[in-house]
């Protein structure tokens, strides 16, 4: 086996147009690999040198594939076999073939996710992650960084929109201090899950460690598994987080491509001079860290630990077959991390509204998602979820208790 890196990727054949140094890191891409990476790349590999080195293309799909294999969620797509067994049940229900549209729709989902023709909506639940932003002391948002902990008070208090919300339609609510910059009573009502006390500013530095986002990661997935284990299999999601349209802004345009111009919207209600200063301000963050591609990288780069600790709730609900309840804009850029990652996902989410923020329509089309509402909300807090979860819950009861034409006795269409 040779001791020297060859002079084209080993993995594609693609002739390298700079000299590779025996080290982990190539001259012209200056992507660096950490230790585990290395061990993984060493593994499909064929030659034995203290450093790795693959073109660009190669090593950014393998750092992904290794962050994957770390993150080891057991995610795999719907079965569609019964797709036609499926249709031909909604067709035959006394009405008009697809007359009842949007509902149609989700109700064929749940069956995919449920694999069955008798659709359960079990102890439906709305999950608020809070965590503070470095971000947020840079000038990005109207509100202070205070507002935060202050806002997971009202939450425990049950004073806002989205307690009005679930109390209106039956859901559980359950708060989280993911990484929120204030000390909780232990005794609150809050699930205390805390990453850090808040980001770091990725103005100066990335926001967090790769490991902080992993952490992060897990401890979103373990609550989204302790509460499917106690019995829900509808899951939606929300956030709390000073700074953080500005952390899902980035986290948008970095993963569907799209110019930063056009992810940045108002956020808090930020005044067209202030938007202009606030892009002007992520898009000095986004040339200091031009080199991040991954998605866990750009995670950890970026995001907020409400972020993170929603992409592992979303995750774990995937890989426990549940429905995922997808919110507005800062939800939606957790949902295309973990997206990124693991694309089946897609198979077991319900957008269920298009927010107001100026960017929230692209991330959907970039998806090939229809929310459910389009009512000029931009609050956060799942209260998306909570005003479209009476619409997934009249499509399950249309799959399960109207009548065919059969057993009504009543005439089909010619």
């Amino acid at each position: 086996m040779s001791k020297h890196a060859p002079d084209s990727c080993p993995r594609c054949g693609e002739i390298f147009t700079c000299k590779v140094n025996a080290v982990l890191q190539c001259d012209c891409q200056k992507i660096s690999l950490n230790y585990e990476e290395t061990q993984y790349i060493r593994e499909i590999t064929t030659w034995d040198y203290d450093g790795a080195c693959l073109c660009l293309r190669c090593l950014q799909d393998l750092k992904k594939r290794n962050q994957i294999k770390m993150l080891d969620f057991n995610i795999t797509a719907t079965d569609k076999s019964r797709s036609a067994v499926i249709q031909h049940t909604l067709d035959f229900k006394t009405k008009p073939v697809g007359s009842l549209g949007v509902l149609e729709q989700i109700a064929f989902q749940l069956a995919l996710i449920q694999d069955s023709l008798t659709l359960q909506i079990n102890k439906p639940t709305i999950v608020i992650f809070a965590g503070d932003h470095g971000i947020a002391s840079e000038g990005v948002s109207n509100y202070p960084a205070e507002v935060t902990p202050q806002m997971v008070l009202n939450f425990v208090a049950g004073g806002a929109a989205i307690n009005v919300l679930c109390r209106q339609h039956q859901l559980d609510l359950h708060v989280v201090d993911a990484g929120v910059n204030a000390d909780f009573d232990p005794e609150l009502p809050i699930i205390h899950q805390k990453t850090a006390k808040g980001t770091r500013s990725f103005l100066k530095e990335a926001a967090m460690s790769l490991d902080q986002a992993k952490e992060a990661i897990q401890k979103g997935a373990a609550f989204a598994k302790s509460l499917i284990e106690q019995g829900s299999n509808v899951l939606g999601f929300g956030e709390m987080g000073i700074g953080n349209t500005s952390s899902a802004s980035i986290l948008m345009s970095k993963l569907c491509q799209i110019p930063l111009a056009e992810c940045v919207g108002k956020g808090t209600g930020l005044n067209d001079e202030r938007v202009q200063q606030k892009l002007a301000i992520l898009t000095q963050a986004l040339q200091k860290h031009d080199n991040i591609s991954t998605p866990l990288e750009l995670l950890a780069t970026f995001g907020g630990f409400e972020i993170a600790q929603m992409v592992g709730a979303i995750l774990e609900t995937a890989a426990n077959k549940c429905t995922i309840l997808v919110d507005g804009f800062i939800c939606t850029s957790a949902f295309l991390v973990a997206h990124a990652l693991y694309p089946d996902i897609m198979d077991y989410a319900i957008f269920c509204h298009q927010s107001d923020e100026s960017g929230h329509k692209k991330m959907l089309d970039f998806l090939n998602a229809k929310a459910i509402l389009h009512m000029n909300l931009r609050l956060g807090e799942g209260t998306g979820c909570a005003l479209a979860f009476p619409m997934i819950q009249s499509a399950a009861l249309i799959m399960n208790q109207m009548a065919s034409f059969e057993s009504a006795g009543v005439s089909t269409s010619k």
